[in-house]
């Protein structure tokens, strides 16, 4: 935790700097990921550096609706009780797209006595770094979304459709991927992001038009603290959607919003530096092979072999698995390659110096926290058991390896229920909070009653 004196700096230089800010959010990430918290008035700022603010520990036990899951004991059991949550350093920023004077910051909840709440995905995060930290490693971290933009009116099922380009007129219906034209379309949008991003201290390096109409890429530039990396997605995703929302748009990081066109993912880039600074993972040799070193296999050992069981961190929701089809550049079974999107790790081409790995497993609907967390928990299993990762796959993976992923809900949830390796690095506790309120917003969705079923029962059956 940052002294008081640092904090009174912080929070004092940013009112004198900003008198227009006369309201500042204080915001959380839940499990989900999604931000939660509540507004005060700029003379109420210097308590929450000095003494923190008291919210309850359920809100790490919501599903994504924003209900309590009461089985995961946070709620009654401990009479809801409140604990303190504290300032992350460096978080208080102007909220630019809000026509009133409003900052935002982020918060991270503790006990009583000052140590990290387990539930906290922030501190499960840390807690997995500072094991690095102890090795004399760095993790170097950048962070991909993708998303799209959706209309505001739904079509006449009630389905999303892309929105009307406000420069051709048009409804694109056709992939783009890479399309130039694309961006022009949506060059006020896509400006305003990018602006915004700077202005809130967000490093927003490149956007792209992905593969289906109206879906993007944003790519974070590489930091290397990924509690940084994972803050910056969160608050990322909300800057879109704000952003979006000015242009009479909507912006979706829903992991299959449409049955047809290819989903939503997360993509994390990796690479470790030892202390002197350099990259662990390049190895000593020039070509293809000899490029990566043993820690880099190692690293994709372990990933190849934790992932069954992250797969419920990495696809947390009922839509999760629309998104995983063949040939939909979704992985469907642990493997890895270099130069190679079919797979479920892939090592970018590049210089040697920037060897990496790219995990393209999650969905962009997942908590940023917890995919970094399974990431670098199976890198480290992987590195402290020195794992084979066995050959690298060379081609199509789709055509060449069985899917064995968890690709429905309930296996996946089992499959962490029974994992051996996810706990002992994000502790077992957490893993139970965060099972109950999978198994409980799986059994609250499959209570309720689709339109498909309608359509297809109603009248035949």
């Amino acid at each position: 935790m940052t002294s008081t004196t640092d904090h009174n700096s912080e929070h004092s230089s940013f009112l004198e700097t900003h008198p227009e800010i006369g309201l500042i959010e204080l915001l959380i990430a839940d499990g989900n990921g999604i931000l939660r918290g509540k507004r005060i008035t700029r003379d109420k700022l210097a308590s929450v550096y000095e003494e923190g603010i008291l919210l309850p520990g359920s809100l790490f036990c919501l599903d994504t609706s924003g209900a309590n899951v009461e089985g995961a004991g946070l709620v009654w059991t401990d009479g809801d009780a409140d604990r303190v949550c504290q300032a992350v350093p460096g978080t208080l920023k102007p909220v630019p797209w809000h026509k009133k004077g409003l900052a935002q910051i982020l918060l991270t909840m503790y006990e009583e006595d000052e140590t990290p709440f387990f539930a906290d995905p922030r501190h499960v995060l840390k807690g997995i770094i500072d094991r690095f930290t102890a090795m004399g490693l760095k993790p170097v971290t950048a962070v991909e979304l993708e998303f799209y933009l959706i209309d505001k009116e739904r079509t006449g099922a009630g389905y999303p459709q892309p929105p009307v380009s406000p420069i051709s007129g048009l409804r694109h219906s056709a992939p783009a991927v890479y399309g130039i034209d694309e961006l022009y379309d949506y060059d006020d949008f896509l400006e305003e992001v990018a602006s915004m991003a700077k202005a809130q201290g967000i490093p927003a390096d490149t956007m792209v038009a992905e593969y289906a109409p109206g879906q993007y890429e944003v790519n974070l530039h590489h930091v290397d603290d990924p509690l940084l990396a994972c803050d910056q997605a969160v608050l990322l995703k909300r800057l879109v959607k704000h952003v979006a929302q000015r242009h009479g748009m909507e912006a979706t990081f829903m992991a299959k919003p449409y049955t047809q066109e290819s989903g939503n993912g997360t993509h994390i880039h990796v690479s470790l530096l030892d202390e002197s600074g350099k990259n662990i993972f390049q190895g000593k040799g020039t070509n293809e092979e000899d490029r990566l070193s043993d820690e880099i296999k190692w690293a994709i050992g372990g990933l190849c072999e934790s992932m069954a069981e992250s797969m419920v961190l990495f696809a947390p929701n009922a839509n999760s698995y629309r998104r995983f089809q063949l040939g939909s550049y979704a992985p469907h079974t642990p493997c890895w390659g270099i130069n190679n999107r079919t797979v479920a790790l892939r090592i970018p081409a590049g210089h040697p110096a920037a060897t990496r790995i790219e995990h393209r497993v999650a969905g962009a609907d997942a908590s940023p926290h917890l995919v970094m967390s399974a990431v670098l928990a199976g890198m480290l299993h992987g590195m402290e058991n020195k794992i084979d990762p066995g050959p690298r796959i060379t081609g199509n993976a789709y055509k060449q390896k069985e899917a064995t992923l968890p690709n429905i809900w309930p296996d996946a949830i089992d499959a962490f229920d029974n994992g051996k390796i996810l706990p002992k690095y994000l502790g077992q506790e957490f893993c139970n909070v965060f099972s109950a309120c999978r198994k409980t917003e799986r059994e609250r969705f499959n209570s309720y009653i689709s339109t498909v079923e309608f359509d297809w029962y109603l009248r035949t059956v």
